[in-house]
């Protein structure tokens, strides 16, 4: 059933065979997860949203038409969660302690193997995350949306703009200026490279 495509596993949903859904969310569920965490940028929200949006697509299924791609069919419910989320505000703490930087067993505590400089270097990499995302959250809403699809999901102008349901022009157009503008951002990054 894993290598069915995906019209084929909707076509056989759609006859009540409810447990084809699962090698679909198994085949889209990291990348959706990944593309939602950069919108909403928490854990435990991006996998709420992400639970939303398989839930919201298998009940819509019978108006997805089987010739179109279910892959952007299904961004497109998620990104419009996300910026639902994004729009009202929602926000949970994250913790103080990321894992990056200590890694912890599975009791909760701070593994030993942890050196120091493993922990500068994963500190490093947190800073220049944070300054990323906060260029990212500066940025208008529909040229976040086009950086994180085209950059983080590697979807082609003509993918994008199906899900975004713009024109392609469009898109290039808001591409174009969410990277100047990220670039004025992050420019003394630029300069330490």
């Amino acid at each position: 059933m894993h290598d069915a495509t995906d019209a084929e596993l909707i076509t056989r949903i759609l006859k009540g065979e409810r447990e084809a859904y699962r090698p679909i969310v198994l085949r889209y569920q990291s990348r959706l997860h990944a593309m939602v965490m950069g919108m909403v940028r928490n854990g435990e929200d991006a996998k709420d949203i992400t639970q939303n949006a398989f839930i919201k697509a298998y009940e819509n299924l019978s108006t997805f038409r089987i010739e179109s791609s279910f892959y952007t069919w299904l961004y497109r419910i998620a990104m419009n969660l996300a910026i639902d989320h994004c729009r009202k505000g929602i926000r949970r703490k994250t913790s103080s302690l990321d894992d990056s930087v200590a890694p912890r067993d599975d009791d909760g505590t701070i593994m030993q193997s942890t050196t120091i400089d493993n922990a500068h270097k994963a500190l490093s990499r947190k800073e220049l995350q944070k300054r990323i995302f906060a260029a990212l959250d500066d940025l208008p809403e529909e040229h976040r949306e086009v950086v994180l699809l085209r950059e983080i999901e590697g979807l082609s102008y003509k993918e994008i703009a199906e899900v975004l349901e713009i024109p392609e022009g469009t898109v290039m157009s808001r591409l174009f200026y969410a990277r100047k503008k990220l670039q004025v951002a992050l420019k003394d990054l630029m300069q330490d490279r």
